[in-house]
């Protein structure tokens, strides 16, 4: 159950909640309950049965893949104010999840059973507007991943990673192992683009760490 006050903090996250109607507020308070995931606990595995799904308040969530070969993929990540829309699938349909879904950052979730979840879409316009603006935004995410595999040289895949998560922190504290698992490769390719990059200036790889050296040129590296 979900108090006043925890609703006032839920609703700075969930902007849906100051505009809904009293009856659905109700609703959410009487059914929803808070839940705290520490980093690195899977929240499901492939297979699993759904019996409910999380709205994240705080922290981030990895949603990935794991091929026969053992290779991992990263499918899309979610954070505050979002969801994941494989879970929202499965409870639709009444299926298993297809994936693997870890928090990377403690979370802090709001729990949705699937009954309710299912009952809300079916009568309220606008749960059922939220829930499907999630599925489009991350259906086109889903898109430009499977975009990337099947058009993309690796090279540039690994460049464009490299560029976007040192726009936040350089160097970056990544191994060949991570961004192999994020990408869908193997770790003895990615060494190999990597030592590539350093021979031309653009980075220096050491043990769990990669620093951009020349951002230009690694940018132009992404785009080839």
């Amino acid at each position: 159950m979900i108090d006043s006050n925890q609703l006032k903090r839920i609703s700075l996250s969930l902007p849906l909640l100051q505009q809904a109607d009293p009856l659905f507020i109700r609703e959410f308070q009487q059914t929803a309950f808070l839940a705290h995931i520490p980093a690195g606990h899977d929240v499901f595995l492939e297979g699993d049965r759904v019996e409910a799904i999380a709205l994240l308040i705080s922290g981030e969530v990895r949603v990935y893949k794991i091929g026969e070969t053992g290779r991992e993929i990263t499918l899309y990540r979610f954070g505050n104010g979002s969801s994941c829309i494989l879970t929202a699938n499965a409870i639709l349909n009444q299926k298993t999840f297809p994936a693997i879904a870890t928090v990377e950052q403690n979370a802090e979730a709001v729990m949705i059973p699937a009954n309710s979840f299912r009952d809300w879409v079916q009568r309220y316009d606008m749960w059922r507007e939220f829930i499907f603006d999630l599925l489009s935004q991350r259906l086109s995410t889903m898109m430009a991943v499977v975009d990337e595999v099947a058009f993309q040289r690796m090279d540039r895949r690994v460049a464009s990673l490299l560029v976007k998560q040192a726009q936040t922190k350089n160097p970056l504290h990544i191994t060949h192992q991570e961004i192999a698992a994020e990408l869908g490769s193997s770790r003895e390719v990615i060494s190999r683009l990597m030592e590539d990059f350093v021979s031309e200036g653009s980075i220096r790889s050491g043990r769990g760490t990669v620093e951009i050296l020349d951002f230009e040129l690694l940018k132009s590296r992404s785009s080839v």
